[in-house]
């Protein structure tokens, strides 16, 4: 069985409904929603992988942002706005690639800036839900439902920052694995 793309994931996520919103949108049917949709993904995450390969501040919060995404949730405690349902850090990392995702993709498309991030919004949801399925699949924290705060099997501790004692490592290692299963294409090469 061969492993979905990122895109295939996203459009199967949107659904019939969020297409057919997305080609009103856009003026055209739904498969020409669907090239656009696969464009866009495509250009963020490979602006993702780009920034989480970086050695600088937005390297930094992309990879934390993956960190975030690869935490299994809480149970049995109300998480109140963070974490994936209010967004978390990768919600703003998404916010911000997505205004120089919008104009590369207009300019490869010929659709308008402004239309293609209002296409980014709606598809904003729908990547953090894919990111979500896709960390929740891989296994890779090596959790086994430990307590908060414990170290994993693979010696991280849920929660923190990468980079910081304790923390998963770098994007080389098992967070640069994480980050290939979850946008697709493998680790870091």
């Amino acid at each position: 069985m061969s492993e979905s793309s990122i895109q295939d994931d996203v459009l199967g996520e949107l659904g019939p409904d969020r297409l057919t919103e997305i080609a009103s949108l856009l003026g055209t049917d739904e498969n020409g929603a669907k090239e656009t949709v696969a464009t866009t993904v495509g250009a963020m995450t490979g602006d993702l992988r780009q920034q989480a390969a970086a050695d600088d501040e937005d390297g930094h919060e992309v990879r934390q942002a993956f960190a975030e995404v690869a935490e299994p949730p809480l149970q049995g405690v109300a998480t109140l706005g963070g974490g994936l349902l209010g967004g978390g850090l990768m919600a703003g990392v998404l916010a911000k690639v997505s205004k120089p995702v919008a104009a590369a993709v207009s300019k490869k498309t010929g659709i308008p800036a402004p239309t293609v991030a209002r296409v980014i919004e709606l598809l904003i949801p729908v990547l953090l839900a894919v990111f979500a399925k896709r960390a929740a699949n891989t296994g890779a924290t090596g959790n086994t439902g430990g307590q908060a705060g414990s170290p994993t099997a693979s010696g991280t501790t849920p929660g923190a920052v990468p980079g910081a004692p304790g923390s998963a490592p770098g994007p080389g290692g098992g967070l640069g694995d994480l980050l290939g299963q979850i946008l697709g294409g493998g680790g870091k090469k």
